[in-house]
């Protein structure tokens, strides 16, 4: 069997990526899955992007699953015409009203946000700019918090605001969310990541539009608060997928529990055989520089050791200057820490289905004839999703679906190669054509024995089964 590697890419498009032959080069350095970023894209860049996404990747034979992150609810302050610098121990008003009038000479800051005023608690934090500026609430006065400033910096206009470990009033979808989806849903995008969860009713939320859109279209979960991490187990039950979105994760939570956040999440996500990324910084300094720096090395293999499905590049392969080389080492790195992944299949779970403990046995079969492929037929993704939760280090699972979103959608899983083909009514025929299709593209060699995951029909009932088949040989083509 070729070098594989079971750890999926995820890259953000962006101007550093986006033409045809930038495309095509990313492909082949190993990217999986291609995220368009909402926060910075209109609709005719959508329908432009994912037309030239699809025909490179038919081109290339690599269908590409393609991702719309919505950009969520947001609290910002106002608009400024200049600058404010704001020193420690400063005293500065915060409100969630625009026509609020200024204190005397204490500086406001104002923001679209008007329950902040009794959201936050005395004692309690304001951060701005991604957590690069710190309030802290002496007091609530009727329609202002009095702050005093805690860690300086310069603000600029629109600048982004977290509030820890307070419940946000707003809602799942903002209506430039759903005018998004709208347009995503029309050109088929296969997963949408939702911004800002906080519980499973936000994901309930966009499952409903998607009904309404009759999208097929698969919801992935993006954990970046504290609430979000308190109902963490009801909101992957609610959705298909996870995202730990570290930036604003970090800011919110007290960032040195993050990396224990981050593999409990995985680890919860895997026992629910629903796939996980893990996003933000992983090679951020590759933004400006050809090398990453080996902290970040380190992080990219801790999250492979972790076991997630994939990890993700944003403002590396968006406005970068080596995104190529950004996924090109990401693979490097995916590969060399798999060689170190022990061979021992996930753990069994409560809910494990007879079907599940069926591929478990597959996958434990693989394993002890030397890390052989396993293949899978499937109309719905379920079959490869639960292989690839079990963790078959070493044995690819060769994943062969008819229906083009579904096949398009198992390339975010972990070990899986997609292959999109017609099925016929005899299931003998079908992996026949499946041995052929993977010896004649380099991912097997005649004679390897495979284990075959499948349905047997014994008169009215359809059963599933194991098997065990070798790929035939060039002359076992020509004689039949």
């Amino acid at each position: 069997m070729k070098p594989y590697r079971h750890t999926r890419i995820t890259f953000t498009i962006g101007p550093a990526t986006e033409s045809e032959a930038n495309l095509e080069a990313i492909i082949k350095a190993g990217a999986n899955v291609v995220r368009l970023n909402m926060a910075h894209a209109d609709h005719a860049w959508v329908r432009q992007i994912v037309e030239r996404v699809r025909l490179v990747s038919k081109r290339m034979g690599v269908d590409l699953a393609i991702m719309m992150d919505v950009k969520g609810p947001e609290i910002r302050t106002g608009a400024l015409k200049q600058s404010i610098n704001l020193t420690v121990g400063q005293l500065v008003d915060v409100t969630g009203a625009s026509d609020a009038k200024q204190d005397g000479d204490k500086v406001l800051i104002t923001s679209n946000y008007p329950p902040i005023i009794r959201s936050v608690p005395v004692g309690g934090i304001v951060l701005i700019d991604n957590g690069l500026i710190q309030l802290r609430v002496l007091e609530q006065k009727g329609d202002r918090l009095c702050c005093k400033v805690e860690q300086p910096g310069s603000m600029g206009s629109r600048r982004h605001i977290n509030l820890p470990g307070v419940k946000i009033e707003l809602p799942a979808l903002t209506d430039k969310d759903r005018e998004d989806i709208k347009v995503g849903c029309e050109v088929g995008i296969d997963y949408y990541a939702l911004s800002f969860v906080r519980e499973e009713s936000d994901v309930h939320s966009l499952r409903r539009l998607l009904l309404e859109l009759h999208s097929k279209a698969q919801i992935i979960a993006k954990i970046e608060d504290q609430s979000a991490i308190e109902h963490l187990a009801s909101i992957i039950d609610a959705s298909d997928a996870l995202m730990v979105a570290r930036g604003d994760l970090g800011i919110e939570i007290p960032y040195e529990t993050l990396p224990s956040v981050q593999r409990r999440a995985v680890a919860m996500s895997i026992a629910a055989r629903k796939p996980v990324i893990v996003a933000t910084h992983m090679l951020e300094s590759m933004i400006t520089n050809p090398v990453p720096t080996r902290a970040e090395v380190t992080d990219v293999s801790n999250a492979v050791l972790e076991l997630a499905d994939s990890v993700m590049l944003s403002g590396e392969t968006t406005t970068g200057k080596h995104p190529i080389r950004c996924v090109e080492v990401m693979s490097k790195i995916a590969m060399a820490t798999e060689q170190d992944l022990p061979k021992k299949l996930s753990e069994e779970q409560p809910n494990d289905t007879p079907k599940v403990k069926l591929l478990r046995s597959a996958a434990s079969l693989a394993q002890d004839l030397g890390s052989t492929g396993i293949i899978a037929f499937t109309r719905n993704g379920d079959v490869p999703r639960s292989l690839s939760a079990l963790r078959a280090v070493g044995c690819p699972i060769f994943a062969f679906s008819e229906d083009i979103q579904v096949h398009r959608r198992m390339g975010l899983l972990w070990g899986v190669t997609p292959f999109f083909i017609k099925f016929s009514p005899q299931a003998d025929e079908n992996i026949t054509a499946a041995l052929k299709h993977l010896r004649d593209g380099g991912h097997c060699k005649p004679g390897q024995v495979l284990v075959i995951v499948t349905n047997v029909i014994l008169g009215p009932q359809v059963i599933d089964s194991i098997q065990l088949r070798a790929v035939p040989s060039l002359d076992d083509s020509k004689a039949k």
